[in-house]
């Protein structure tokens, strides 16, 4: 009977570990269906969320230990006491770190951030570079820990890509289930790093994905649900930031000041991200002339950050310190404007050395500033009509952050999630709304837009502008031996008449080509030297590459309305 039962039992398990293997084939080969695929989202946003949970204590202990605190939440008050050669060498020598990491480890020294993300969703099928990523996180780990002066999201949503990637490659996803994946990880990094779930899973589809396809929506909530339990297993369900005086509107004929609040917010972000970029451009010039090696460049940024901490420590790190003090109304106007100025810099000095971290919470902050002084100076020429300040300050905090992410609707949501201020939704919805408006038509959209932009990446304008860089001619192309291929002596003449394109290039190249001779072929060619004739590969048929074109605008049309 025992014998009976035993090999009943293994037979049992040999089923299970046969189906077990059977399903994995199947989806690996076929790719999940819907129910599996929820479940994939749901351990997905697990992992994501333990992974930025792990990210932000790495970066609170690391920087209690370089600094000395036990409280990093009020970094500034206690670096004001620190011995000032401490200040400056911290970021120095973070900054030495940063550029090594990212010397041995990427291509480019450059950390990977949320514009990349955007990039992998749109072009690579939700997928990223692992081992540049990785790295990345740990420079802005460092760069965090040892007073750069930008914030954490940007690691955290390429941290959360990373491990999307790795899945779809398991997994051998399609486009749309990469994409998917992608976006259920990076809103389970957000909700975990910010305890917003709400703002989390919005923020996926708004800036990563760019589109509210239904498909998606379910399983990028449950992965933005698992993602904020596991802060709150952490930290409870507190804010991350308190607030301790109620924010009314006093009558609603202030209303037109958030208005002119949103106008100026919309200013600001443009001014934060020009100045990143002009410093950036800066910097890459004179390392250009003065042959700087690449990872020296984040220790000079480390140098001058730490010049400027030792008479203004505010500027260190993510400044959630200074953040609550403008948004609780504790800074005098004087004060306000000067950690304006000073945080702008601060942060274009990080991001310009190569450093890492991301401009969310740098916006926030700058926000919060930019509101406190617009209400100190509203609510002190007409005191009669006027709200409290810290609304300003609130409002001015959403608004400048949704002009650089170029999210309106999660941003305006995260700000809620985040104070837990859910009355004042008049305010800060108009403020957003106008800076969004006003801020798009000044820069490409958003700041991770705009830097794709100058990498010749052109995302803002939609899928009509970036599906041509797709496709590579050569693969496009009717070869010699093609049943219908071009006329080869009509195609050499085309050639001597400097009528043709590389095999190499792509559709983004080849299409104005036509618009521009009126042909309807190209003759493609391999260009293998200035001394060496072009030698023919094939053609490229108008008819053709409009057919894979359009095939591309539908399919993501497709997917965006499904």
């Amino acid at each position: 009977m025992s014998i009976s039962l035993r090999r009943f039992f293994l037979q049992k398990l040999n089923q299970v570990v046969t189906a077990c293997a059977v399903g994995w084939s199947v989806l690996r080969r076929q790719g999940p269906s819907q129910i599996q695929f929820w479940f994939i989202a749901l351990a997905i946003g697990i992992v994501a969320g333990f992974a930025a949970l792990l990210f932000r204590k790495g970066i609170e202990g690391l920087q209690a230990w370089v600094y000395g605190t036990d409280d990093v939440h009020n970094l500034a008050s206690f670096a004001s006491s620190l011995p000032w050669y401490l200040i400056l060498i911290i970021p120095i020598f973070g900054g030495l770190l940063t550029g090594i990491i990212l010397h041995w480890f990427t291509k480019d020294a450059v950390v990977r951030s949320v514009a990349d993300v955007i990039e992998g969703a749109a072009l690579r099928d939700g997928q990223v570079g692992t081992r540049a990523g990785m790295a990345s996180a740990l420079a802005s780990l460092i760069t965090l820990s040892s007073g750069g002066s930008t914030g954490r999201e940007g690691p955290v949503v390429h941290i959360a890509a990373v491990i999307s990637t790795k899945v779809s490659r398991w997994i051998k996803a399609d486009g749309i289930t990469g994409r998917d994946l992608l976006g259920c990880a990076v809103a389970a990094a957000v909700s975990a790093s910010f305890n917003a779930p709400i703002a989390g899973a919005l923020f996926a589809l708004e800036v990563v994905l760019r589109h509210f396809a239904v498909h998606a929506f379910a399983p990028i909530v449950i992965a933005s649900v698992a993602g904020t339990v596991i802060n709150r297993l952490e930290f409870g369900g507190i804010t991350e930031f308190e607030l301790t005086k109620t924010n009314a509107l006093a009558f609603y004929w202030e209303l037109p000041a958030f208005l002119a609040l949103g106008l100026v917010s919309g200013l600001v972000a443009v001014i934060l991200m020009r100045a990143i970029f002009w410093t950036d451009d800066l910097g890459t010039k004179l390392q250009e002339r003065t042959k700087m090696p690449r990872w020296l460049r984040p220790v000079i940024s480390g140098a001058i950050l730490g010049l400027l901490a030792i008479f203004y420590p505010h500027i260190i790190g993510v400044g959630y310190e200074t953040t609550t003090l403008a948004l609780t109304g504790q800074l005098a106007l004087n004060d306000v404007l000067v950690f304006a100025v000073l945080k702008t810099a601060a942060v274009a000095i990080t991001m310009a050395g190569r450093m890492g971290g991301g401009v969310f919470s740098p916006s926030l902050m700058l926000g919060a500033l930019t509101g406190l002084s617009f209400g100190l100076i509203a609510t002190g020429w007409l005191p009669d009509i006027s709200g409290s300040v810290t609304l300003y300050a609130l409002a001015g905090m959403g608004a400048v952050a949704a002009a650089v992410l170029g999210a309106p609707i999660s941003t305006t949501l995260i700000v809620f999630e985040l104070t837990g201020d859910w009355q004042t939704g008049l305010a800060v919805m108009i403020a957003v709304s106008i800076s969004t408006a006003l801020s798009s038509r000044l820069v490409d959209r958003s700041f991770f837009l705009t830097q794709l932009e100058r990498r010749g990446v052109h995302l803002a304008a939609g899928p009509q502008a970036y599906l041509p860089a797709t496709f590579i001619v050569g693969k496009v192309m009717r070869k010699k031996d093609h049943p219908q291929a071009a006329n080869e002596s009509l195609c050499w003449q085309m050639i001597n008449g400097a009528i043709y394109i590389d095999a190499n290039a792509t559709l983004e190249a080849a299409l104005p080509i036509f618009d521009r001779t009126m042909v309807s072929f190209i003759p493609v060619v391999t260009l293998t030297g200035d001394e060496n004739a072009p030698e023919l590969q094939g053609a490229l048929f108008q008819v053709d590459a409009l057919k894979v074109y359009t095939g591309a605008l539908a399919a993501t049309a497709a997917e965006e309305h499904s």
